[in-house]
C-alpha cells in the first residue's frame, strides 16, 4: 500500500490551493485519513482528519479556510487551501489508516508568498 501526495506548489498569500492524496495497492479496508504538516525547524503538526464516514476535524489554526474531503471509491483525500497565509508554508504530508495499519504519503511542499 502507498499513498502518494498531489497538488503542492507556490500562492500568493490570499489565494488557494488544493492538495491530493491517492492511496494504491491492495486496499480492503481505509479508516481515518489525515493531512499534517511541517514547517522548517518546527514539529510536525495536524491539519486536519476526516473519517470514513465524512466527519472532519481541524487544526484551530485552519479552521474557515481548509477543507477536508475524501472519495471512498477512489481511495482519496483532498485538502482545500483557501485565504492561505505565509504561516501555511509547509510541506504537507497525508496520512490513513489502511487495512489497520498507518501509512505516510511522501509529503507535498506548499509555498506561500506574502
Amino acid at each position: 500500500v502507498q499513498l502518494q501526495a498531489f497538488g503542492g506548489g507556490l500562492v500568493q498569500a490570499g489565494g488557494s490551493l488544493t492538495l491530493s492524496c491517492a492511496a494504491s495497492g491492495n486496499i480492503f479496508s481505509t479508516n481515518a485519513m489525515a493531512w499534517y504538516r511541517q514547517a522548517a525547524g518546527k514539529q510536525r503538526e495536524l491539519v486536519a482528519t476526516i473519517t470514513t464516514g465524512g466527519r472532519a476535524d481541524y487544526a484551530d489554526s485552519v479552521k474557515g479556510r481548509f477543507t477536508i474531503s475524501r472519495d471512498n471509491a477512489k481511495n482519496t483525500v483532498y485538502l482545500q487551501m483557501n485565504s492561505l497565509k505565509s504561516e501555511d508554508t509547509a510541506v504537507y504530508y497525508c496520512y490513513g489508516v489502511i487495512n489497520r495499519y498507518s501509512y505516510w504519503g511522501q509529503g507535498t511542499e506548499v509555498t506561500v508568498s506574502s
